[in-house]
């Protein structure tokens, strides 16, 4: 049978179904067991068609049936391929998908735009958010983590359009991080250390740079007994601890009231007796609350920020603190963002995909008017090998910290040539 044809029988064999089904009613019984009456229904529905389909074309149309009752239908085998980082919905005929760095078109398609939205709004819908006319865009998440940010028409104009940012089924060993060549151990080693003496770090980098799951790995090095608050606007972070609440921003509603911004959760957090405050990404005004709070006794709080170099993210978290309206001197803000944080931590994409520290800069202090700032760390690249893979190394600055001090009163003491050893890559 053709292909052609086979899609037209999906289709009708699509809309027979629906109408059979009481959805409400397979919502109440074990998804298991709904799996199963559903793929008997298609295969007997399938079977009353008599058409002349191989095993291979039948298994594919009750598979394909069953991601569109109970998954999100041509992006469920996506979804399932854990090789898969991004799924990129440009509009209905063109998908993208990014594995190890790479972005690659992959042969899914929508039957047409209102397929793809009713999609959309499978999506949106499981968190309580909503997508149309008057809210054009929304970010949400799956299930698994994943975060999803849609758009739609008026706003897109080829159509609605979806981005998948994958995450995995639990966090990432700090090791493994160092296997992946993505920051060697003495660096790993240097900021494990910071977390667990309660140095307050900030990860800076561009989009899909590893910044989220950098901080995942961080906070995996602080101490079970900490009660933890995560302040995010759609929530990714996997923190595996035991002692945690979990805060999440809200859109406003169809008439544009209730919303729940980071700086409010930011500043109720406070009065939830936090050791540390974890912000998935900071990006207004709730910068400022974020300072204060680092300077007023919770130390060891991190977040991250979207910069391309060290110096560029305290240059935009000064920005974000002019938001809050507070008409602050510029060297106030400065001295609470130099007495707030201690480490900047720079992630990267290179351009063979891969994902790499290339800094780790450790802030001073003030050098009158001007926030002080000593590299650590830095990834020196040398050039691509003949693989396309970056080639470069690891290397210390060989400039001892003056957090070593802080890391020598919390009982952590550094080996003396942590700050010599360089590690080559490629």
């Amino acid at each position: 049978m053709e292909q052609l044809e086979v899609e037209r029988l999906k289709i009708d064999l699509h809309r027979a179904l629906i109408s059979k089904l009481d959805l409400e009613k397979l919502s109440r019984v074990n998804s298991a067991q709904a799996r199963e009456a559903v793929s008997n229904m298609i295969h007997e529905m399938i079977v009353n068609q008599r058409v002349p389909l191989s095993f291979e074309q039948q298994a594919k149309v009750q598979d394909d049936l069953l991601d569109e009752v109970f998954g999100l239908g041509p992006l469920e085998p996506l979804l399932k391929d854990p090789t898969v980082s991004d799924i990129l919905v440009n509009d209905r005929d063109h998908v993208f998908v990014e594995r190890r760095g790479i972005l690659k078109r992959v042969p899914v398609s929508f039957r047409d735009d209102r397929h793809l939205l009713q999609i959309i709004d499978r999506i949106v819908s499981r968190v309580g958010r909503r997508v149309d006319e008057s809210t054009p865009m929304v970010d949400a998440r799956l299930p698994d983590g994943s975060r999803v940010n849609a758009i739609i028409p008026p706003l897109a104009l080829d159509g609605p359009a979806i981005s998948i940012r994958r995450f995995g089924t639990g966090p990432i060993a700090p090791e493994q991080l160092v296997e992946l060549k993505s920051i060697s151990a003495e660096m790993m080693e240097t900021l494990a250390a910071a977390v667990r003496a309660r140095i307050s770090v900030l990860i800076s980098g561009g989009t899909g740079a590893g910044k989220t799951t950098l901080l995942n790995i961080l906070s995996q090095h602080i101490p079970k007994n900490e009660r933890i608050v995560t302040i995010e606007d759609a929530a990714e972070l996997q923190l595996a601890m035991e002692n945690i609440v979990r805060c999440e921003t809200r859109p406003p509603n169809i008439e544009g009231q209730g919303a729940v911004r980071q700086r409010q959760l930011l500043i109720n957090s406070l009065r939830m007796r936090p050791d540390r405050i974890i912000i998935g990404e900071v990006r207004g005004e709730e910068a400022f609350d974020m300072l204060q709070a680092m300077n007023t006794g919770h130390e060891g709080s991190m977040t991250t920020i979207h910069a391309n170099t060290p110096r560029d993210a305290l240059t935009r978290l000064e920005s974000m603190v002019a938001m809050s309206n507070l008409n602050l001197p510029e060297k106030t803000v400065r001295q609470q963002v130099a007495s707030a944080l201690s480490i900047v931590v720079q992630a990267s994409r290179m351009s063979d995909g891969t994902r790499k520290v290339t800094s780790i800069s450790e802030i001073t202090g003030m050098d009158e008017n001007v926030i002080s700032m000593q590299e650590i760390f830095r990834f020196s690249r040398k050039g691509v090998g003949p693989d396309g893979k970056v080639v470069g190394a690891f290397e210390p600055t060989r400039i001892r910290p003056k957090f070593l001090e802080k890391l020598k009163i919390a009982g952590i003491i550094l080996p003396h040539d942590l700050f010599e050893q360089t590690t080559v890559v490629g």
